[in-house]
């Protein structure tokens, strides 16, 4: 099958999976605010409204301000987890074949919006740069589907000013022992167990599983401990995402780490770094899976 004949066989598939996830006819709406208005920030990690509550997503804003909590749906908070972890389920799962689809009629997913609160209800949109077009076309979508795609696509993900204020007031607790994100450095608990395979010292931190964008240019790879943030010592992933909050504003977040033996020191701007797209595999690194 040649391929313009592959393409013409995946639209109605790629049509197929945005009813699928619920995504609406592209002129539903416009978006409520306007794009350069709205504020890029970072998928941190899961958590729960409250005790016993529904699952979020936060949200880190650049410059080391709040972590938002955006509502999502139990299995996109599932998909966001995997992402995060580098896990991957035998088979696609629903974000990750919509993804495959996109890049199999030469789509590209280049941002994901939150762009409005209508009766408690948040409202999201993607957008599309298809080939042959100039103009980027644009879907309504459940923020939770959007930002489970922007992981798995390397979307940036840009939220309204009227969103972020609004979801400040969402009180949020975190997940034990899940993996968190910031400054592109994904961080996990450290097993003893693991704190044994990689032969790493007998310190407190939490363990590298992942660095891109300038964490990772700088030299920061898996396997390293993450010692120090500004001074203090992040002892769960949480903790290492709160820290880095605290990063005085108009300042760089001060990292401490041991790698290979030695202890090296790193610093970062708490700006948002680009995004990129979610590994198709887990990395071959046995040692470092929790």
């Amino acid at each position: 099958m040649s391929l313009p004949s592959i393409r013409r066989y995946l639209a109605p598939l790629l049509l197929g999976s945005l009813l699928l996830l619920g995504f609406h006819n592209a002129a539903a709406r416009d978006l409520a605010a306007e794009p350069a208005d709205m504020v890029e920030v970072e998928i941190a990690t899961v958590g729960v409204a409250g005790p016993g509550g529904p699952p979020v997503v936060l949200l880190r804003e650049p410059g080391a301000q709040a972590v938002i909590p955006i509502f999502i749906g139990p299995n996109e908070a599932g998909a966001i987890l995997r992402g995060l972890s580098g896990d991957r389920t035998p088979r696609p799962m629903t974000h990750e074949l919509l993804g495959s689809v996109l890049e199999g009629i030469d789509a590209t997913l280049e941002r994901v919006y939150v762009d409005a609160i209508v009766d408690n209800t948040f409202l999201g949109m993607l957008e599309l740069r298809l080939e042959g077009r100039d103009d980027p076309v644009r879907i309504d979508s459940r923020p939770s589907d959007a930002i489970a795609l922007a992981l798995y696509a390397g979307a940036s993900i840009h939220v309204a000013p009227q969103v972020l204020e609004a979801a400040r007031q969402i009180e949020y607790e975190g997940l034990e022992d899940q993996a968190v994100v910031a400054l592109g450095i994904t961080v996990t608990p450290v097993s003893d167990d693991l704190r044994e395979a990689l032969g790493l010292p007998d310190q407190e931190g939490v363990l590298v599983s992942d660095a891109s964008g300038p964490a990772l240019d700088a030299g920061l790879s898996p396997g390293a401990l993450l010692l120090e943030v500004n001074g203090e010592v992040p002892s769960t992933p949480m903790q290492f995402l709160e820290l880095v909050r605290d990063t005085p504003p108009g300042e760089e977040a001060q990292l401490r780490y041991w790698q290979e033996g030695e202890e090296h020191e790193l610093e970062l701007s708490t700006d948002v770094p680009s995004p990129r797209p979610a590994p198709r595999q887990r990395p071959e690194a046995p040692a470092i899976r929790t």
